[in-house]
């Protein structure tokens, strides 16, 4: 649990903790610390066709323009097929958040942002600061550079590289060890252990044949035990846990093949991201599952198991459980109910969220606590606690996670800004609604432009780093 004051950080730093504490009892605690991103404009394998100073494509122009009706009708067939391959290009698939015109010098500043971003991983020491200026304008797509960045922001990977391969393998083969213990049921895990004594045995004698002996199962070890101390009693209290999280996996993204569907595909995935919920919730019985924490756990898997390293990709379910760790022990006390009215608790958090509304634009911030009277229980608490993946399409929620993730005064900070500026930017259609139609328009959020949207978020004052919680 997060515990500590509010106070105001000497200066910006990162925010998650190089110990991922009393989340993860069992994990290292000494240790230190993809759809999505920048608007892709072409499809994946897809290339520029070059473009002469003449006008025409890549093929050779006619060598003698004025050579008959037929050279020109030619030329003048290739000029339209130049042209429609530059209309197709020059354009960005139609997406929920708008469609655009996208110039030559955006797509050149694209691609000199991926350069940017190849470069500073590939160096020996990681620049953090520089790689979170990067991140903050949007990750690109592909090459498994976003889940590289993420895993730095998250501080799951040092800043060194030399340490990365030794880290990587030290923390998936604690997740390993954490199934076994605990997401086994205790006859799969007797068989383990049988195995292994059984092996040590014929060890110790050779192939010295004996009597059969017998194995005993001791009380506390029976399916129809009773005692609080039995591996089964544990393992029926779980049970009900792991049905909600499988009707909530069902429902993930049901617009996604990668989730959704009867497909060996997508039900490898459910399998996992149920493994990583359940451990988690078996880890932090105060806090166990809450509905909507699969949500939050889907961007972070979607991203590490589309790495285009293979095996990173085969170990995204074990990466993915140390990152929603991180991701949550900055929210973590918003999913305890015993903590709402305290001050690291979920209504502390909208309230802060109402006063930098009020800051920012008092009007707005009176129509709706007075006027029209929609208290931000009433929408924010979704927003806030699921870090707004309910209310953008997939792709807008790893650009917006991009700026989240990589801002220098933490998670919160920069996702209260986000919901404010939310509000600022349909500001006029609430000044005309009452309670039912504003209730509804938070509700169900409109259509936006998220580069506007975040741009709006940067630019609210006042510095919202003084609300961040001491770790």
């Amino acid at each position: 649990m997060l515990k500590g004051k509010l106070k105001l950080p000497d200066k910006a730093r990162r925010v998650f903790p190089d110990r991922l504490g009393s989340l993860v009892a069992g994990f290292n605690d000494d240790k230190d610390e993809e759809i999505g991103g920048y608007d892709s404009v072409f499809e994946c394998g897809e290339e520029l066709e070059i473009i002469h100073s003449n006008g025409f494509g890549s093929g050779r122009a006619s060598d003698d323009v004025g050579g008959g009706d037929d050279d020109c009708d030619k030329v003048e067939e290739k000029k339209k097929m130049v042209d429609s391959g530059l209309e197709k290009w020059a354009r960005q698939k139609p997406e929920k958040d708008g469609v655009g015109l996208v110039s030559v010098k955006e797509i050149l500043a694209a691609d000199e942002k991926r350069s940017d971003l190849e470069y500073e991983l590939s160096q020996k020491e990681i620049n953090l600061e520089k790689l979170q200026r990067i991140a903050s304008t949007g990750l690109p797509n592909g090459g498994g550079l976003r889940a590289t960045a993420w895993k730095l922001l998250l501080g799951y990977l040092p800043p060194s590289r030399d340490l990365w391969e030794k880290e990587l393998i030290e923390n998936r083969q604690k997740y390993a060890k954490l199934k076994e213990e605990l997401l086994l049921s205790p006859t799969e895990l007797t068989k383990i252990k049988t195995k292994v004594s059984k092996s040590d045995d014929q060890g110790a004698d050779g192939d010295i044949d004996g009597p059969l002996r017998r194995h005993e199962i001791s009380q506390d070890d029976h399916p129809l035990s009773l005692g609080k101390a039995s591996l089964w009693h544990e393992y029926f209290q779980h049970t009900e846990i792991a049905e909600q999280i499988d009707r909530d996996l069902q429902r993930t993204h049901p617009d996604m093949k990668f989730f959704s569907g009867d497909s060996s595909f997508s039900r490898k995935h459910r399998e996992a991201m149920r493994n990583v919920l359940l451990l988690f919730a078996k880890l932090n019985p105060a806090i166990c599952y809450v509905q909507g924490m699969n949500e939050v756990l889907a961007p972070i898997y979607y991203v590490f198991s589309t790495d285009t390293d293979e095996q990173n990709a085969a170990n995204a379910e074990a990466d993915s459980f140390a990152c929603f760790v991180r991701l949550l022990s900055d929210s973590v006390d918003h999913f305890c109910q015993q903590l709402d009215n305290s001050s690291v608790g979920i209504l502390a958090t909208l309230s802060r969220l109402a006063e930098l509304l009020k800051a920012n634009d008092e009007e707005l911030w009176r129509h709706l606590e007075f006027t029209s009277k929609v208290e931000p229980q009433f929408y924010a608490f979704r927003w806030i606690t699921l870090l707004l993946t309910q209310e953008f399409n997939f792709q807008s929620i790893m650009r917006i996670w991009d700026s989240l993730l990589s801002n220098p005064f933490g998670v919160q900070d920069m996702l209260l800004r986000v919901c404010c500026a939310m509000l600022l930017c349909i500001k006029s259609r609430l000044l005309n609604g009452d309670f039912v139609a504003n209730l509804k328009l938070l509700q169900h959020y409109p259509d936006i432009g998220i580069e506007h949207l975040l741009q709006v978020a940067r630019d609210l004052s006042p510095d919202t780093s003084s609300y961040r919680l001491s770790l």
